[in-house]
This record gives C-alpha cells, structure tokens and sequence, in this order.
C-alpha cells in the first residue's frame, strides 16, 4: 500500500475512505495516523458527529478560534464518521473553513459509509 509510507502527507494530499459499515475504514484510518506520528508527523483524529458539536459549543463559548487553530496546526486531521447526519448551516460553514484552511498545506483524511458515485 502506497499510503503507509507517508509521502502524501508531505505532498499534503488528501484520503477518502468509503465504503459500508464494519469494512474497516475507522481501522485502516487509525492505523495511518500513529504510523505518520511514528514518522514525527502531528495528527488530529475526530469523530465528525462530536467534532461539530464541539465547534458548536466554542462558537457559544469564545473558544472557537483556540478549537479551529487547533485542527489547523496538525499536519494529519482524520474525520471518522462522515455523514452520519446532515450539517446544519454553521457546521457546513464551519467545514469549508477547516478544509479551506488545510488545502494545500495539510493532508485530510475523511472516512464515510456513503457512497461515492463514478
């Protein structure tokens, strides 16, 4: 596999992981992300569900630009979970602005039981 040595992470390119429940994408996902700390690379993993509720309460709170500084500054963010719920309009905004952010400078990866058309 291509992916576990790590030079997309440098390239800061992005990983979709998609397929139906209990395939093993959480899995594979957390097996990347200690092999790119190992290779004294930061990583980030979030359950997407309690990430935006997360984001939610800092945007209530004030700490909201601690909280998205922090999903800023790793240079692996892993999202599980994608699309287990629909995003309301602050978590889609929300969103944009932490891909926005990482595009080009960090890698993502994003696992989702929905599928991906051709």
């Amino acid at each position: 596999m291509k992916r576990i040595g790590g030079d997309w992470i440098d390239a800061h390119d992005n990983l979709a992981i998609c397929g139906p429940s209990g395939v093993g994408k959480s899995w594979l996902a957390c097996a990347l992300g200690p092999k790119a700390c190992r290779d004294d690379r930061s990583v980030l993993y979030q359950r997407v569900p309690r990430l935006f509720a997360n984001l939610a309460l800092a945007h209530g709170d004030g700490r909201y630009s601690r909280l998205h500084r922090t999903l800023g500054h790793v240079q692996l963010l892993i999202l599980d979970d994608w699309g287990l719920e629909p995003l309301n309009e602050q978590a889609r905004h929300d969103l944009l602005e932490i891909l926005e952010d990482s595009y080009g400078r960090r890698s993502t990866i994003i696992t989702s039981q929905l599928p991906v058309s051709a």
